[in-house]
Formats: structure tokens, sequence, C-alpha cells
């Protein structure tokens, strides 16, 4: 068996995703939610949509426009950047250990930024090249196991330490950066981050 396609796959997009935004995504929500949920939800995004990259090999890509995935997924990073000033706390807590709405919010959101994102072209085009698209995904999902585990142990293990006002005011502003990045992105058609 030639591990060629799964060795390719895993360096790409190890080096293609370090310090991407779904990585600083992964962090915030890391410092809101238990790790094991932002990873999961995480985890779960990448092979959905990646996955779906890899065996359809981009004819699905074709039919959405990459523009208004875009400004979607912007307006949903402005939406969890505003949600939390408009719940009235006393002190900001860390959400249920027991909800599953970690998970749901950890997937919802990565998959919105992984569509159309460099990425998945990048998993397309290797599959395309290598014509090995089971290998080119557990390449990927492995990358992404990495890159995740640091994201989410950045998140609880560094970022949990500062004070949670000052966390809920940097999580806020990073998503709401993150979202006008997007919108600014896919309403110009260009590429910032």
């Amino acid at each position: 068996m030639d591990l060629l396609p799964l060795v390719s796959a895993f360096f790409v997009i190890l080096v293609g995703e370090l310090g991407d935004k779904t990585q600083l995504a992964a962090i915030s929500l890391a410092v809101k939610y238990r790790a094991r949920y932002v990873f999961a939800g995480a985890l779960l995004a990448f092979l959905v949509v990646d996955g779906v990259s890899v065996f359809i090999s981009g004819s699905l890509l074709t039919y959405l426009p990459k523009n208004l995935i875009q400004i979607a997924s912007g307006v949903v990073f402005i939406f969890f950047g505003v949600l939390p000033w408009l719940r009235k706390e006393k002190e900001p807590e860390r959400q249920s250990k027991t909800s599953r709405f970690p998970v749901f919010a950890s997937f919802s959101l990565v998959a919105l930024m992984e569509l159309g994102d460099k990425t998945q072209f990048l998993s397309i085009s290797l599959t395309a090249e290598t014509g090995a698209p089971l290998q080119v995904l557990v390449g990927i999902m492995l990358a992404f196991t990495v890159l995740t585990a640091i994201a989410v142990t950045l998140g609880c293990k560094v970022v949990a330490r500062l004070p949670m006002y000052w966390l809920k005011i940097g999580t806020s502003a990073l998503f709401i950066i993150l979202g006008v990045i997007s919108i600014v992105s896919g309403a110009l058609g260009i590429t910032i981050i």
C-alpha cells in the first residue's frame, strides 16, 4: 500500500491550517466549553465538510457560491461574538458541562468556516492528484486531530487562566473580527485569512 497520499495530505493540511481561523475559533470555544465537546464538534465538522469534498471531488462546490458561504459564516461569527453581551450575567461563567450545545456550536462554526476554505480545495486537489480518496481523508483527519488538540489545549490550559471578564472581551472581539473579515472576503471576493 502506498502511503504517499496519506502523508502528503497530512503535511499539506498541517502546514496550511496552522494558525488558521478554525484554530482561533477552537481556542475561543475551548475557553467557554469543555475540551472534549469542542474537540468532538470540530472534528465532526472537518470529517463532514472535507469528507464530502474528498469523495465528491468538488462537484458540490460548483453549486455553492463561495462568497455567500463566507458572508453567512461571518454573520454567524458576529452573532457568537455579540451573544455573550446580550445575556444578563453578573460574572461570566463557562457553559454547562453536560450540555450538548457546545458540540453543536463547535460543529456549526467550524463547518461554516471550512465550506469554501483553502483546506477544502486542497483536499479536492490532493484527491484528484493521487486518486486515493480514503488515504487523503485519513491524512486530513490526522492533521486536523493534531491541530485541534493543540488549539483546544491552548484554550483550556493557557488562555483559561486569564480572568473571565477579559476572556469574554477577547473571545467576543475575536469572533466579531473574524466575522467582519469573512463578510468582507465574501463581499469583495478576496481571501484575507
